[in-house]
């Protein structure tokens, strides 16, 4: 069998096995979840004349997030999982590094409210469970391959 019809042999499975279907829905919710509270961050700023790059951020990120309910409910595969665990990871690095005094973004601690806490939380889900999936993609491969 070539490469190319073990690829498309895995693909076929991935979208035919439900028997993990509640980590993609959890995935997708954590993540979708997480972009609209930064997408609401930025219409509360919206609405108090408030532009900042923080805003800007919080835009593309919220996009990208709730866009990134597709290829994890889609399963598109592990570049995926990948991709948007490091995306997450970045994110929660520019909010603990915008936490501490001095820092080299704001220059100043800012405070961590009740939103930012909520916010990590899911966000420290989505990367737990893109985990459990690669876990379960990589499992899945070694298996149909064999």
């Amino acid at each position: 069998m070539t490469r190319k019809a073990e690829r498309d042999n895995i693909k076929r499975s991935n979208l035919t096995d439900h028997r993990h279907i509640h980590y993609y829905i959890a995935a997708a919710s954590t993540t979708g979840l997480a972009g609209i509270i930064h997408l609401a961050l930025v219409v509360n700023a919206i609405l108090h004349n408030v532009y900042t790059n923080t805003i800007t951020l919080f835009l593309i990120g919220g996009i990208v997030q709730v866009f990134w309910i597709v290829p994890i409910l889609k399963r598109w595969g592990r570049v995926w999982y990948s991709v948007g665990i490091a995306g997450t990871v970045v994110f929660i690095a520019l909010w603990a590094i915008t936490r501490m005094q001095g820092n080299p973004i704001t220059h100043r601690a800012s405070r961590v409210g009740p939103i930012d806490i909520a916010t990590e939380v899911v966000q420290l889900a989505f990367i737990g469970l893109c985990i459990v999936i690669l876990a379960i993609e990589n499992r899945r491969i070694r298996k149909e391959i064999m």
